[in-house]
């Protein structure tokens, strides 16, 4: 009996929504890397039969040459697995990184496996694909991001999170912020939406300078699955807010400090890289 092979990937890595657009298509999995590689395994382009292509799997050297044998795997029926890069066949087709890629053309996966997943994963769960009987691919959510906060800081780390591709809840007692990140619901008391469920996947981001608004947001946020809680300010203001936390009853070593990846901070842009960055280098830690 073969051993089942399990791929984890993120949401990103795959576009299903595309691919439930399409009547037909083949998928194109990357399955083997020798070496280094422009993307990791598991990373999958979806293809239809008109040559249509969704997401990539190089910085483009091989993609038009998966799409091309892609049309044949769809008219046999039966997958095929390419090799290109370091012990290719395809000596014409050059890798820059110079490593291999193992490619696992796949035709018509079941629609009722693509729709459970999409599916799953629209309730920011964790999905689950048997594309063959030796190979499953496991799907998790991409990091979602809620932040509070009024001011620059808050519109702009939003509005950067969102244009990067992720799903962003932005809350704000301050309409002019929204207006300036560009989406957002105001919220007059700043409290904890009832509705507002962090899940493992996502991250809380607080950006006030009056700190005071700040406890109750932290404390729910703390109390949830999130795996990454912050709150901008200095070390100083860390410490006060970890001291404000403590006296509620409600440890504070999960708060992020420091908060971002660059120190010191003096601009709103800069701030939102380095804490966009700092979120997602902690979320690549817990792979």
């Amino acid at each position: 009996m073969t051993e089942q092979r399990i791929i984890r990937i993120c949401e990103s890595d795959f576009p299903i929504r595309q691919a439930l657009a399409l009547d037909r298509t083949a998928l194109a999995v990357i399955t083997g890397v020798d070496g280094p590689s422009y993307r990791p395994e598991g990373a999958t382009m979806v293809i239809g039969p008109d040559g249509r292509a969704f997401g990539n799997l190089s910085s483009g050297c091989l993609d038009a040459d998966v799409v091309q044998r892609a049309a044949v795997v769809l008219a046999s029926g039966r997958a095929e697995t390419l090799r290109y890069g370091r012990n290719s066949p395809f000596f014409d087709i050059a890798l820059p990184c110079g490593g291999g890629l193992d490619i696992t053309v796949i035709p018509d996966p079941p629609r009722p496996a693509l729709e459970g997943a999409a599916s799953q994963l629209a309730l920011r769960q964790v999905a689950r694909i048997d594309l063959s009987p030796d190979l499953v691919l496991e799907i998790r959510p991409q990091v979602r991001f809620i932040v509070f906060g009024q001011g620059p800081e808050t519109s702009c780390f939003a509005r950067l999170a969102q244009q990067a591709g992720y799903p962003v809840d932005l809350f704000s007692p301050d309409p002019e912020t929204l207006e300036g990140a560009g989406f957002g619901t105001v919220d007059r008391l700043m409290e904890w939406p009832a509705a507002l469920a962090a899940d493992a996947r996502s991250a809380v981001a607080v950006f006030f300078h009056d700190h005071d608004r700040e406890p109750p947001l932290l404390e729910a946020a703390l109390a949830s699955p999130a795996f990454y809680v912050g709150a901008q300010g200095s070390l100083r203001a860390h410490r006060a807010r970890c001291a404000a936390l403590e006296a509620r009853g409600v440890p504070a070593g999960r708060l992020a400090s420091p908060f971002g990846l660059i120190p010191s901070t003096r601009d709103a842009r800069t701030l939102a890289v380095s804490v966009l960055a700092h979120v997602l280098e902690v979320d690549s830690l817990r792979d």
